[in-house]
């Protein structure tokens, strides 16, 4: 198994530009990876946990700010790139390797200090720990 790096996507076709098989023809910002997925639903392995508030696309810093709405009390989260398993431009959602009850238990995202590099530390360091406790898939 590959090491976990949250702040990169993991899909090598997204780097490389190269939409997935089973998608619509994408323009060509999608194609180039860098398709607004603002708006887009996000589904955890067990349910929707909110819409995507705002994306950063930048390399080896990727990440989605979710508003959960009332499902965890209106709080926004964020979801380093890395949990990221695929997305669905048809349906407009993004589907992440992370349980519900694993988002509502990360750090809170505060834009005051998310660009602090302790803040980030701690975000990674809480989704690679996430990771290694991640079920494998069977």
């Amino acid at each position: 198994m590959q090491p976990f790096t949250p702040w990169a996507w993991r899909d090598p076709a997204w780097f490389m530009g190269i939409p997935p098989v089973d998608e619509p023809e994408l323009t060509e910002t999608a194609r180039r990876g860098h398709a607004d997925l603002t708006g887009y639903e996000v589904e955890a392995t067990d349910g929707s946990i909110g819409e995507i508030d705002e994306a950063n696309h930048e390399t080896g810093s990727a990440y989605l700010v979710v508003d959960t709405g009332p499902w965890i009390f209106g709080r926004k989260v964020i979801l380093p790139a890395g949990t990221i398993e695929r997305v669905d431009h048809t349906d407009r959602k993004v589907y992440v390797d992370r349980t519900k009850d694993q988002i509502k238990d990360s750090p809170p995202y505060d834009p005051e200090t998310f660009g602090k590099p302790d803040y980030r530390s701690e975000v990674g360091s809480y989704y690679e720990e996430t990771y290694r406790n991640y079920p494998p898939a069977m």
